[in-house]
């Protein structure tokens, strides 16, 4: 073989290894000058808007044109209709009505993929999605009126529900427990995580008691509590573990520390409550007694606005990916994510933030 043709092959072998180790991270603006603070100044800052996702070319960047010269060009991926989001072991879940599937993106190592499975796996109207600590992905499907887990692997492993009636709207797994929102039957139904066997279901009660879910869409769960917002009912109801009904937070109305269509919630590790609100555009913040305490975002006219939002996530996990976007005036505490259905920004990225405790240069 001539020297000439191993050149040749050495420049080919150098460009493929480029193509794949050197993607980029996103690079959208949401610094320095630019940074969007929740509340605005002079008040003291809690949330900023760091960046938003809304498709492969965020996390993969774009295709060089020397590699598309060797490899061919690739048309970038789209999220299409987020809806649910969950995240785990540095990768981020979406559940997309747009291609009835989910994106799953890889933020240690920037890919990002489309997740359509066919067979007994077939989803039909991804609403909500939970990874556990076995790395089981569940994914609620408004379609199929099922609950469809998938393995590690992310080969099909159960689906379960209650039959026809049954409209799992969001999952949540804790401990030994699978918590599902079943809005059709106006209660929270409680799974066997072993068996997928349907343990006990909450509340029982009529439209005149105070614990009744009218439409329950999302559901949380920490320690203690499980938290389920009512779009029905216009507000958050609160129960222990076993179902009882604890207390409510929010009505109706349009009036910060009210709601007009509460949907995705969160809580972060102070028991500070987060509410998406498809009617506001925005998320509230409520604290561990209930008393508001802020919002951010509001109807899209730019960066950081939300169009139609319908979840909210937090994150502790993987803050040095969007370190860089970080005011410097300020440190990271966590991240929160919110899906919105329309608009350009389709995932928009938040930091929890405080002042930093040094002076900046």
């Amino acid at each position: 073989m001539s020297m000439n043709r191993y050149f040749v092959y050495f420049l080919i072998g150098i460009a493929i290894f480029q193509f794949f180790s050197c993607a980029r991270q996103i690079t959208k603006p949401g610094t320095g000058a630019e940074s969007i603070i929740y509340p605005p100044p002079p008040d003291t800052a809690r949330i900023q808007f760091l960046t938003s996702i809304s498709g492969s070319a965020d996390i993969t960047g774009n295709q060089s044109a020397f590699s598309k010269f060797i490899l061919g060009e690739s048309s970038p991926k789209p999220i299409n209709k987020p809806y649910g989001i969950a995240i785990s072991g540095g990768k981020m879940y979406v559940c997309d009505l747009g291609i009835n599937g989910l994106e799953i993106i890889d933020l240690t190592k920037n890919t990002f993929e489309y997740f359509t499975p066919g067979g007994k796996g077939l989803l039909q109207v991804p609403l909500n999605c939970f990874i556990d600590e076995d790395s089981i992905l569940y994914v609620a499907d408004g379609g199929r009126m099922q609950v469809v887990a998938f393995d590690k692997n992310l080969e099909f492993l159960a689906a379960f529900g209650e039959g026809e009636k049954f409209k799992p709207t969001d999952v949540f797994v804790h401990g030994s427990k699978i918590f599902v929102p079943d809005m059709n039957n106006n209660r929270i139904n409680v799974y066997s995580k072993e068996t997928y066997s349907l343990l006990f279901s909450f509340p029982e009660s009529d439209k005149t008691a105070q614990d009744y879910l009218f439409m329950p869409t999302n559901i949380c769960v920490t320690d203690d509590k499980v938290y389920v917002s009512d779009i029905g009912g216009f507000d958050i109801k609160i129960f222990d573990l076993e179902g009882k009904y604890l207390k409510t937070i929010g009505k109706h109305g349009d009036r910060i520390g009210q709601f007009a269509r509460p949907k995705g919630i969160a809580v972060d590790d102070n028991s500070n409550l987060f509410v998406v609100d498809a009617g506001f555009e925005n998320v509230q913040i409520f604290d561990k007694e209930g008393n508001i305490r802020m919002f951010f975002g509001g109807p899209y006219k730019g960066p950081g606005d939300m169009w139609l939002p319908a979840k909210v996530t937090i994150s502790y996990d993987k803050l040095g990916f969007f370190q860089k976007f970080v005011d410097k005036e300020f440190t990271l505490k966590y991240l929160i994510f919110v899906s919105n259905q329309f608009g350009p920004d389709k995932i928009n990225v938040y930091g929890a933030i405080r002042p930093n405790t040094k002076k900046t240069k």
